[in-house]
């Protein structure tokens, strides 16, 4: 797979409700949480963008880019149609997106690339990684020939990932794992305290 077609895109513009505040801004032993998903994913591609409706700190990079959601309060999907949008406005060339979550401190690039190694890219315009029966449905690699479908169906009213990608037949990529949970994902202080402990006995 030529990773020279694919934009990275990190989703950060959730309301972190059940957090009480930003999670992408909160500091996991001194470092951004967001800054754990772009390290490993930053060399991987020619550029990436973030979505993220407040501003935000992150780590200096300049093939990384911040934009607004093209519409608030449409979740996940108008993230995803939002970095479609931009690469249509801009010119760029990308004909794939891959996203990626800012709450996962352990995700590797390791998992990135055995996801794309397993990926058969003319089965289907949409996968997602799946590990353990769980499909994990931010962690995607989605064709922008959806365009088209997904805004129709945004401005229908559609809100949920795993609806849309139903409806869409979606593939996904099986992927083992030994601790840490790659895809542990921080929703709340507890689960702060969790990755806190996780890396303390690493």
């Amino acid at each position: 797979m030529d990773l020279n077609n694919i934009l990275g895109v990190v989703l950060a513009g959730g309301k972190s409700q059940r957090f009480g505040q930003d999670k992408s801004q909160v500091k996991l032993q001194n470092k951004l949480l967001i800054d754990y998903i772009l390290e490993e994913i930053v060399d991987e591609f020619k550029e990436i963008l973030i979505i993220a409706n407040e501003q935000i700190k992150f780590m200096q990079s300049q093939n990384i880019s911040v934009i607004k959601d093209f519409k608030s309060g449409v979740g996940p999907l108008g993230g995803v149609l939002t970095a479609m949008k931009w690469i249509k406005k801009n010119n760029k060339h990308y004909q794939w997106i891959s996203t990626f979550p800012s709450d996962t401190p352990f995700f590797t690039k390791k998992e990135l690339k055995y996801f794309y190694k397993k990926i058969e890219i003319n089965e289907s315009k949409l996968f997602f990684i799946k590990s353990k029966n769980k499909r994990h449905n931010i962690f995607g690699l989605w064709s922008v020939s959806l365009i088209e479908k997904l805004e129709a169906d945004i401005m229908k009213g559609e809100r949920k990932v795993e609806i849309w990608a139903d409806s869409i037949g979606v593939k996904t990529v099986n992927i083992d794992y030994k601790k840490p949970d790659p895809f542990f994902n921080i929703n709340t202080k507890e689960d702060l305290d969790k990755a806190v402990k996780e890396i303390q006995n690493d």
